[in-house]
């Protein structure tokens, strides 16, 4: 296009350059009827190589196109309206100003849409949700006729509003908690039936936010916190009983071990006497490693094994057992 353009722009000053030189001598020799009629000649000339020499670099200019990668192309025809072929990557070429090429990013984006929404229970809840989309690329053609090159801006928005709040209105409150993944999983399949008519591919759907009211959290929080003082009441119940238990069972030791106790000094009046050893050793070691004085007698102490102590306590024994004192 540039030598072509070089190229009429030098026949044009030579011709410019003819004329006048034509022109000149004409006039010198007295002929002065041909120079001005070769002038204008030579202008029409140059400026019919110039306007050929534009044509010839528009057309050069506007007959190909590139698609770049993750892109494709649908061709507009001034004659016949959209093509049904679809221009995949690379150089492409259509004919000048006839057709116009309009080119489509086929690949993933997100858009995100926030909604305020009521669950089952009439609880307002506040939802947000992440769509990876794309077009279908086999179906292009159909897009631009129907929805133009912003379909994700005229149709997602409200797809996605309407299939969040018919999904969550089949759930509770609570439930929107506890069965996250299955709210998530309907919203997803809602959207993908819902987006195909439209030749929308959705690759992923996510839960990114939610929320209660206010009111609602503290209710939650009041509960929760209802149910851990119930918890912690039953833990005190349940501790309380044991030990019951244990100072029911310890009596029982008690009385048990006194009973024992009581069996064997009747059947042998021996056993008091040991007792009275291992009480007498007990009293003699805090005795001897005290740094205090001690004044009280042996008899006051238990520590008078030799004298008749035993033998009083045995007498005593024996009249019990033949019922003088009760």
């Amino acid at each position: 296009m540039a030598n072509q353009f070089r190229e009429a722009m030098k026949r044009m000053a030579q011709q410019m350059r003819t004329a006048g030189g034509g022109s000149g001598g004409g006039s010198g020799g007295g002929s002065s009827g041909g120079g001005p009629g070769r002038a204008a000649a030579a202008l029409a000339s140059s400026v019919t190589a110039l306007a050929g020499a534009a044509v010839l670099g528009y057309g050069a200019l506007h007959s190909m196109y590139t698609v770049q990668g993750g892109h494709r192309a649908v061709v507009y025809n001034r004659l016949v309206g959209m093509k049904e072929h679809i221009s995949g990557e690379g150089l492409n070429f259509n004919i000048p100003w006839f057709e116009r090429p309009i080119i489509y990013d086929v690949r993933t984006r997100p858009v995100s849409l926030q909604t305020l929404t009521g669950s089952r229970d009439l609880q307002m809840v506040t939802i947000a949700i992440r769509v990876l989309h794309k077009p279908d690329p086999s179906k292009l053609v159909w897009i631009y006729r129907h929805l133009g090159t912003n379909y994700d801006e005229r149709v997602l928005p409200s797809v996605i509003n309407e299939c969040a709040k018919a999904v969550v209105a089949r759930y509770n409150a609570s439930e929107l908690l506890t069965k996250r993944e299955l709210v998530s999983k309907e919203i997803s399949n809602e959207l993908k039936r819902r987006a195909g008519y439209f030749n929308i591919l959705l690759e992923d759907v996510s839960i990114t936010h939610l929320a209660f009211s206010p009111e609602y959290a503290k209710a939650v929080e009041a509960k929760q916190v209802a149910q851990q003082d119930a918890e912690r009441a039953k833990y005190i119940v349940l501790g309380a009983q044991q030990e019951k238990k244990t100072i029911i069972t310890k009596a029982r030791g008690e009385a048990e071990s006194a009973t024992l106790i009581g069996t064997a000094v009747k059947k042998n009046p021996g056993f008091m006497k040991l007792r009275r050893i291992d009480a007498a050793r007990d009293i003699a070691d805090i005795v001897a490693n005290s740094g205090n004085k001690v004044y009280l007698n042996a008899d006051s102490l238990l520590l008078n094994l030799l004298g008749d102590a035993d033998s009083k306590f045995e007498k005593g024994v024996e009249l019990k057992r033949k019922g003088f004192w009760k």
